[in-house]
């Protein structure tokens, strides 16, 4: 069975063991998630104007609504504001900030109805991020940018925690994904042909967890749980962020050969160390990516 820690006050050690156990914890909102937010549905609104974001699939062909997004997420995820929203959220979160690696934020939509479910609103099936080439060590951060509900939020499928699910992950390649995958996604606006890990057997969906929480509210879980999108039928668009982290120890350079981990360390000297160690292992040329702040 796995509990669900709502504002626990723990050491970043003992939360990070919690949350390799496969625990759950639930963040209300705070200054530092909430001008997250606000920042980026600025962003969003400015990219919607002078429409309802939430409603706006019902006012534009799917074909525009896949344009504005394709300008609109990227945007959202190079831009350097969002990378020291993340850092001052981290810090306010009690996280180790000499040993503590993020990856860029997402922003992510879930569609009403199935008007757009493939490609750059992408609806995940039950999956592991893991099976996406996640390094072990991953934890997931998840918070929605405006009101949700029970309707169109994320699912957690706990049960199967420590359960093996036979799954098509020999077959994901990261290089691919990097390659082709993720550079393709607007163009898969109908269906999506892109090759992605899924569950080979069927999965138990009556006993899915699902959150909801305020604007800013964080949910945080192991990269190997098992989650999915919940099919929206609420007649609103969701909009959500979501990052990882890892956490430096002493195999965090195999972690990062096998991740998508951008860095968070104040002392550049360490990074600097770091990125010759990463960069001498031939695997890891194609994947690392380090920001210094601070």
């Amino acid at each position: 069975m796995n509990s669900i820690y709502i504002d626990a006050h723990l050491s970043d050690d003992a939360r990070r063991q919690a949350l390799y156990e496969g625990k759950i914890f639930v963040n209300t909102s705070t200054l530092a998630t909430e001008n997250f937010c606000q920042f980026t549905s600025d962003l969003i609104r400015e990219a919607f104007d002078p429409l309802d974001p939430e409603r706006a699939q019902w006012e534009l062909p799917v074909e525009k609504f896949v344009d504005i997004l394709k300008e609109l997420k990227p945007r959202f995820i190079h831009h350097p504001q969002s990378k020291i929203y993340i850092q001052h959220i981290l810090e306010t979160s009690g996280c180790d900030m000499e040993k503590t690696y993020f990856d860029v934020p997402r922003l992510r939509t879930s569609t009403s109805s199935n008007y757009l479910t493939s490609g750059i609103a992408y609806a995940f099936h039950p999956h592991r991020d893991t099976w996406y080439s996640a390094p072990m060590c991953q934890v997931n951060w998840w918070m929605p940018v405006y009101e949700i509900e029970d309707g169109n939020g994320m699912a957690l499928h706990t049960d199967y925690w420590d359960r093996e699910v036979p799954n098509t992950s020999d077959k994901f390649r990261y290089s691919e994904w990097k390659r082709n995958g993720r550079k393709n996604s607007a163009t898969n606006v109908k269906t999506d042909t892109r090759e992605q890990p899924g569950p080979t057997v069927a999965i138990e969906l009556d006993s899915q967890l699902r959150l909801v929480t305020r604007p800013g509210g964080v949910i945080m879980f192991s990269a190997a749980h098992l989650h999915s999108s919940i099919p929206n039928e609420t007649g609103k668009t969701r909009y959500s962020i979501d990052f990882r982290t890892g956490f430096d120890h002493e195999d965090a350079p195999e972690a990062a050969c096998r991740g998508w981990f951008v860095g968070l360390v104040k002392n550049r000297t360490k990074t600097q160390k770091l990125i010759l160690n990463w960069l001498s292992r031939p695997k890891c040329r194609d994947v690392l990516t380090v920001y210094l702040l601070g």
